[in-house]
């Protein structure tokens, strides 16, 4: 059997499209943003999220919800300075993809930058769990759905 007749056996059929829903969904749209950190090794940092918040114990890349009246190059550089206490300029942010998808009551458009060159050590300040993770392993974390097709954008162009 061919490689590609296996993976197109093993991927789950796709829903049916509901228009009436998808334009719910998309009135309902949030917008967030994540960041490929990037250390010299070509590691690429992630998070877990903390229990207590929604998909606590799945990982993620740093980042976070764009907030009416930001950019989400403004928004990044915010969540970075709160989230992992370090500071990078809207310059050192290098757009690479994005993320569309639908949870169940809501849309989700999620840019997905990279960034080289910042300044201070990346820190836990929320709870979280901090991982430098190779490129090639980081389908060996469970990530929410949304995150899940950055992955082999993001391990391509690494």
């Amino acid at each position: 059997m061919s490689a590609s007749a296996a993976g197109a056996r093993e991927a789950a059929p796709a829903p049916p499209h509901d228009p009436e829903r998808a334009a719910l969904l998309w009135t309902l749209a949030r917008h967030a943003v994540r960041l490929a950190l990037i250390d010299p090794d070509g590691r690429v940092l992630i998070a877990q999220r903390p229990e207590g918040k929604s998909m606590a114990g799945l990982w993620e890349f740093p980042g976070g919800k764009v907030e009416p009246g930001e950019t989400p190059e403004a928004a990044l550089i915010r969540e970075l300075r709160e989230e992992l206490g370090i500071d990078t300029e809207e310059s050192c942010l290098a757009p690479l993809t994005f993320a569309s998808h639908a949870y169940d009551d809501f849309h989700l458009l999620m840019p997905l930058f990279v960034c080289r060159k910042w300044q201070g050590t990346p820190a836990p300040r929320e709870g979280q769990v901090l991982e430098w993770a190779r490129p090639n392993r980081l389908r060996d974390y469970p990530m929410p759905a949304a995150d899940v097709p950055l992955i082999p954008i993001l391990r391509d162009w690494l």
